[in-house]
């Protein structure tokens, strides 16, 4: 349940600086981002699916920590990657 190759492209094109820019920390968020939108809705159907709850919690977790780096690093990146995203903090 990995994203396509078409909307991992268009995610990194659109945060990154190129389209080979994906070890960017702006462009990771925004790819973990999409990765739990979907994983949320497969959650939402299946709401048996243990490994998809658990892989859910870690790109959360994953998510966090990027985002506290950013904060730490970059404050303004970070709120306005925050604002991009449409997450809340």
């Amino acid at each position: 349940m990995a994203l396509s190759k078409e909307k991992t492209a268009s995610v990194v094109s659109t945060y990154g600086a190129n389209s080979k820019d994906t070890g960017n920390s702006k462009v990771q968020v925004a790819l973990l981002t999409e990765r739990i939108k979907q994983l949320t809705e497969h959650c939402k159907a299946n709401k048996k699916d243990a490994s998809a709850k658990r892989a859910l919690t870690q790109l959360v977790g994953q998510r966090r920590n990027l985002l506290k780096y950013l904060q730490n690093k970059d404050l303004e990146l970070y709120r306005s990657l925050i604002k991009e995203l449409g997450l809340r903090k």
